[in-house]
């Protein structure tokens, strides 16, 4: 008698099932993947966006810096948070202080702002797209700020405390920013990002 006879058939290699139940953990584990990579460049994304608001801020402050005897030309932007530069943005108005000189570096200064936040610095296809998303500019004047002239007691005109304020677009909902720059102009207003800063001008001349 055959011994071999009495031993039962082994299957070899792998079950249907099997190979299921793997393609099924493989394609969940690629799609997790996916989902970080996804969340991953949003995040690069709204990074690379305030870094470069915070250029766009720091550009128009140095602007007002060298030219702050006309500072009071700049803030053209009230306490609803518009007007405002940029997406959509105001006109800009001519300055009526100052010497010519220093008008027409006004006019430079608030031109190349202007431009610089509709992305006018790179294009494609006749479209600027060298900026952040629905990219806004507020700069505003508190002029209870001014400073007290001790010779004559009253206040020096275009002294004091200005904020320059850039919005945009952000992808994801967050905490609603405290600036009302260009407020509620971005749908949920939870998605407007913004970033700000306040620059105080001095007096020139001998008080």
């Amino acid at each position: 008698m055959n011994s071999q006879q009495n031993i039962p058939n082994r299957q070899s290699g792998f079950s249907m099932i099997e190979v299921v139940v793997t393609l099924i953990i493989l394609l969940l584990g690629l799609l997790g993947l996916v989902g970080v990579m996804i969340k991953s460049q949003r995040s690069e994304l709204e990074s690379y966006q305030r870094v470069q608001a915070l250029i766009m801020l720091q550009d128009i402050a140095g602007r007002i810096e060298a030219n702050r005897n006309v500072a009071s030309c700049y803030a053209l932007t009230g306490t609803s948070g518009t007007p405002y530069l940029g997406t959509t943005g105001a006109a800009i108005l001519p300055c009526a202080t100052g010497t010519p000189q220093q008008q027409t570096q006004f006019n430079n200064d608030s031109t190349a702002w202007n431009q610089l936040l509709l992305g006018a610095a790179e294009t494609l296809s006749a479209s600027s797209v060298g900026s952040i998303i629905g990219a806004r500019g507020c700069i505003s004047y508190d002029d209870t700020t001014k400073l007290i002239s001790p010779t004559t007691g009253s206040p020096v005109p275009g002294t004091g405390i200005y904020t320059i304020a850039v919005a945009w677009q952000g992808l994801d909902t967050t905490a609603i920013a405290t600036s009302n720059c260009a407020q509620g102009l971005y749908g949920n207003d939870a998605q407007r990002r913004v970033v700000s800063s306040t620059l105080r001008i001095g007096s020139l001349t001998a008080l």
